[in-house]
């Protein structure tokens, strides 16, 4: 059975995102490690640290990852910017390793008009930058797919796999699929036929032992639309089926799976959506 869970917030503090997750009966998390709309951060604090390690213990030690800045854009073309990017990426993951969260989600950058094949050369040789800065090898970055809206890298399959296979730091590089993005940019698992296909394809480009996490998230926009906008479950042009048949493949039983659904009336849509998504979990009788 997938482990499911929510994108939690952090104010308050690190340990109150468990919390949270506590509150909506959440067997996995994501989370930002800091404010995700600025570059500074404060340092991690031993009491910060502690607090989160005995909150995670209490909440069994659910699956965490840690999703990266916004601001950060690996394949920018502004020097000031990347210099940036780098170095805040760095952070991010020794935050995380410092936290003792295994994975850190990115999206693979923006090439800004300098062109897919160019901006995918110039992300790979700023992630390894980064990586080899930060010297946190416990921490997997985890390549989130995306919807390809604007100059933004990552919307195929096979950009993920060029990424992977041209960094100096492959086996430490895994995949989290998210279903709003990889529907926007032209893969559909609404149907059995073409969810078998979608996933079919991710198994030969990119390969299921790259698969380490997934978003649900149902979308505001139709297939192929190349548009981030996110939906509550059921309520998008996915539906209620694409969830089914991905909930229900023994594939990726175990694997952990989180909204990032709107909030909305505090916690309330995320127990909701995540009441939704367990009653389409199939069980023998």
């Amino acid at each position: 059975m997938p482990l499911l869970g929510a994108h939690m917030s952090i104010s308050g503090g690190l340990h109150l995102s468990l919390e949270r997750l506590r509150q909506v009966d959440g067997d996995a998390l994501q989370l930002f490690t800091k404010s995700e709309r600025q570059w500074r951060s404060v340092p991690l604090s031993e009491e910060a640290v502690r607090l989160f390690r005995e909150n995670w213990v209490e909440c069994g030690k659910v699956p965490v990852a840690a999703h990266d800045s916004y601001l950060i854009n690996l394949a920018a073309l502004d020097p000031a910017i990347l210099e940036k990017s780098v170095n805040a990426f760095a952070e991010e993951l020794q935050r995380a390793g410092i936290l003792g969260i295994p994975y850190l989600i990115t999206h693979p950058g923006s090439h800004l008009g300098q062109g897919v094949e160019a901006g995918l050369e110039r992300f790979v040789s700023n992630l390894d930058k980064a990586v080899e800065r930060a010297n946190a090898p416990e921490v997997a970055v985890l390549l989130e797919t995306t919807a390809g809206q604007g100059t933004n890298l990552g919307s195929s399959f096979e950009e993920i796999t060029h990424i992977i296979g041209s960094s100096r730091f492959s086996g430490s590089l895994g995949v989290c699929f998210d279903t709003c993005h990889a529907f926007a940019a032209g893969y559909d698992i609404r149907t059995a036929e073409t969810y078998a296909e979608t996933f079919r394809k991710f198994a030969e480009v990119v390969g299921f032992d790259r698969l380490k996490f997934f978003h649900l998230n149902d979308s505001k926009k139709g297939l192929g639309a190349r548009v981030d906008r996110h939906e509550h479950i059921g309520e998008g042009e996915l539906g209620l089926a694409a969830f089914r048949h991905l909930l229900n493949d023994s594939r990726f039983s175990g694997h952990p799976m989180v909204l990032e659904t709107p909030k909305e009336n505090g916690l309330e849509k995320d127990r909701e959506n995540l009441k939704v998504l367990r009653s389409l979990i199939e069980t023998s009788a």
